[in-house]
């Protein structure tokens, strides 16, 4: 099955950003499905194979259109928080899912990648883990050259996880923090990038579901601890036990931004871990080895000096 032209569900996101540039980067041509192309551009511009199209991916004849002609097809689309509409879990990871397949039957499309998340299943503790894992019951049932990915938590630079605790410690003199034993093994996004690329060149990953993770386990509790550490930003943290945990998700639940929600809080009640290789080959990037590059920006004193150098430059 050879495969030259690649079109990606979600790829102007913080994932499919890097997975598009790896694409590029190995000579296959792709295209790129989004509501904003002129933000897309922004991020992708610099990439001469690849091109990014205005696309409703939640309407069947506008995907089909976008999927057309191309060899392989990457959905790596979803959202951690239940919203309306066509941002509702159900319709983001089920319905797309659905919606994905059909378009590559109609299409005449065999390869389909999928991101699906850790822990994913139907009969799961919260409404994520389950509509993640109906999306993989779907995308299975397909008959098509399916591979899936079940990421634990995914890190990088422009990450919504660690970036998330850097600018709440800068705002609170003390966390208190919901569920702190929950534990995770988060792993780079670049790491997961190249598992997405190395698999359409692998027939031998052709019905596999692979589970993917860093070499090393946190708590959550820890991991502020090390944000707040590497940030020069340390404050205490305070854990909640599970009772005030399940009460402060439903608080949270009420802010205009979600930061917490009482589905988050179900699926922390299954640890976001696996015990295995990394896939192919690939030796995966340790958290300290990686975050505090980007989240050393976030210092006091980098801010002052990036303040320094703004006004020295407005004097010139």
């Amino acid at each position: 099955m050879e495969i030259n032209e690649v079109c990606v569900i979600g790829g102007s996101g913080f994932v499919g950003r890097h997975i598009c540039h790896l694409l590029a980067a190995e000579g296959y041509r792709v295209r790129v499905a989004t509501r904003d192309r002129e933000r897309a551009k922004e991020q992708l511009i610099l990439l001469p194979t690849v091109d990014v199209e205005n696309v409703d991916v939640h309407d069947p004849a506008q995907l089909s259109a976008f999927a057309r002609g191309a060899d392989a097809v990457i959905n790596l689309v979803g959202v951690l928080h239940d919203g309306r509409g066509d941002k509702s879990l159900q319709a983001v990871h089920v319905e797309l899912a659905r919606k994905a397949v059909a378009a590559c039957r109609e299409c005449g499309i065999e390869r389909l990648l999928h991101m699906s998340a850790l822990n994913a299943d139907r009969n799961g503790p919260s409404r994520y883990l389950r509509t993640k894992g109906e999306a993989e019951s779907i995308v299975r049932a397909s008959g098509l050259a399916v591979t899936l990915f079940r990421p634990s938590v995914i890190f990088g630079r422009e990450d919504t996880f660690l970036n998330l605790f850097a600018r709440l410690l800068r705002l609170a003199p003390v966390v208190v923090l919901a569920c702190p034993d929950a534990r995770f093994q988060p792993v780079f996004v670049e790491d997961v990038a190249a598992a997405f690329v190395k698999s359409l060149a692998d027939p031998e990953s052709i019905g596999k579901s692979y589970d993917l993770c860093g070499p090393r386990v946190y708590r959550l509790r820890e991991l502020v601890e090390f944000v707040g550490a590497t940030t020069g930003r340390r404050r205490p943290v305070i854990g909640l036990n599970d009772t005030l945990s399940y009460w402060q998700a439903f608080a949270m639940e009420w802010l205009p931004v979600k930061l917490m929600t009482r589905d988050n809080y179900y699926s922390m009640k299954v640890d976001s871990v696996c015990n295995c290789e990394f896939p192919f080959g690939i030796a995966p990037a340790a958290l300290e080895a990686v975050a505090p590059g980007y989240l050393a920006q976030q210092t006091p004193r980098s801010r002052y000096q990036r303040m320094r150098g703004r006004a020295g430059r407005d004097r010139d």
